[in-house]
């Protein structure tokens, strides 16, 4: 199992030498850089990349912020340009912008069809293609991504985990019915505590990572900071917390 962290934690610090620095002394094992603030474009992509091979640093995905629906094939192949150029795997994507359940047919339509377009473009470039797991997305419950998953209809059309947090029978029941479709598990500490804020629950990630072990879940976990923990970055911060997960996970 490998443990990273996403750029978009450190949002902050505007260099990518600083971030491929931050992640060589917290022990990650890989980036996921972010489109918003420090890759978005391929010359930057390259430039990241050599930082990272010189690191010895693996680049797991690039978190972009494309909405699927929006049938913007010039901007999603821009985005594929990035990720190859990155030596990315996957790409994170936003799928739609309303929760499923108020999502009418029409739309719903939309999604589908530009997913299936986005995920074949993708194919070209050897890239799989994830929705974060989000509210105000479509992505906001188990079933709603089971059946666009299906619907979809491609191999390359996997999902990110996240935890609801106030959750917990919802989450443990998402990963283990999405088990197989599971790309990436992104945990925040500090959405954690904005989501459990005044009942905060230290031990919670504890039943995540305890539930994912039982299940040999052996992917690939981002350790993520929003904010405003994002906004100061917490360097320190993410090397305890990369430790600690690979310590609690005996480096699986």
């Amino acid at each position: 199992m490998k443990i990273g962290f996403t750029s978009t934690s450190f949002r902050q610090i505007k260099s990518i030498e600083k971030i491929v620095r931050i992640a060589s002394e917290a022990g990650a094992d890989c980036i996921e850089w972010g489109g918003d603030i420090h890759v978005k474009d391929v010359p930057t992509a390259r430039r990241a990349k050599q930082l990272c091979d010189d690191a010895g640093i693996p680049i797991s995905s690039y978190g972009s912020y494309y909405r699927v629906g929006s049938k913007k094939a010039d901007e999603w192949k821009q985005i594929c340009e990035i990720s190859s150029a990155l030596g990315a795997d996957f790409v994170r994507v936003w799928l739609g912008t309303s929760d499923s359940e108020v999502t009418d047919e029409a739309t719903y339509t939309k999604l589908v069809e530009d997913g299936r377009a986005i995920c074949d473009a993708a194919k070209e470039y050897g890239l799989i293609v994830c929705p974060e797991c989000h509210d105000r997305t479509y992505n906001n419950n188990t079933d709603a991504f089971l059946k666009i998953h299906n619907d979809i209809g491609r191999e390359n059309f996997r999902t990110y985990f996240q935890s609801r947090y106030k959750r917990a029978e919802y989450d443990l029941d998402r990963i283990e019915r999405t088990l197989p479709l599971i790309q990436c598990i992104h945990i925040s500490y500090s959405e954690q505590s904005r989501d459990q804020f005044p009942f905060f629950r230290p031990k919670y990630i504890d039943a995540l990572l305890d539930k994912i072990i039982s299940l040999n879940y052996d992917g690939l976990i981002l350790v993520e900071y929003t904010y405003p923990c994002g906004l100061y970055g917490f360097p320190s911060c993410m090397k305890k917390h990369i430790a600690r997960f690979k310590s609690r996970l005996g480096e699986r």
